[in-house]
């Protein structure tokens, strides 16, 4: 079984006060659109979330998810990956790595990383680029990998792990800047939205 873990517990410390996760896209929180997109691809998910109460519970409470409060996510991403490593089912087989601020990410990505997965000889870990070949995300790493996410600290999630010669890595293309755009502050947001809405007007 291939689980999706979509990161979400973060404190959004570069938003000047704002949450980047309940950030409207189309009338509805950041959080749920890409829970949403989880979901659809038929995978079972887990979300990283900050320890009850707080608005994203709230974002995603009708949604069929299983919540993983993080106590020590201020401490940094890979923390929020060990929780949810640890909550993952013993028959689990990989997991799906996903950042939830990455609004570009949608339904076909996580498929076609899917797809990759199960072509893809046992063991192997997968990452996606943009279409110009640069490393992004998501990536899926396979459940021998689980112990040494487990051990993982601090603020650099896996890269560690990603940036180890001896690890048997494939890398999956997916379109334009999908598995590259995350949007971290109040500027990134504005500028994502202006080429947005740039992009769907032709006449701009």
């Amino acid at each position: 079984m291939l689980a999706i873990l979509l990161l979400a517990a973060g404190a959004s410390s570069r938003m000047g006060g704002t949450d980047k996760l309940l950030e409207k896209l189309d009338g509805e929180p950041l959080v749920r659109r890409m829970a949403r997109h989880a979901l659809a691809s038929g995978l079972p998910l887990w979300v990283a979330l900050p320890k009850a109460p707080h608005p994203r519970h709230g974002a995603l409470d009708d949604l069929p998810l299983t919540p993983v409060e993080v106590a020590d996510a201020a401490m940094g991403m890979a923390h929020s990956i060990r929780a949810g490593i640890a909550a993952l089912p013993a028959h689990c087989e990989a997991v799906m790595i996903l950042p939830a601020d990455m609004p570009e990410l949608d339904t076909g990505d996580l498929a076609r990383m899917q797809a990759a997965w199960r072509a893809a000889p046992e063991g192997t870990t997968l990452r996606a680029t943009g279409a110009d070949g640069r490393p992004g995300h998501p990536v899926i790493f396979p459940a021998c990998l689980f112990p040494s996410l487990a051990a993982l600290s601090g603020d650099r999630g896996a890269r560690a792990l990603l940036d180890d010669p001896a690890r048997q890595l494939r890398l999956v293309a997916l379109p334009g800047r999908h598995a590259l755009t995350d949007l971290d502050t109040p500027e990134d947001w504005a500028r994502w939205r202006a080429l947005r809405r740039s992009a769907e007007d032709p006449r701009r």
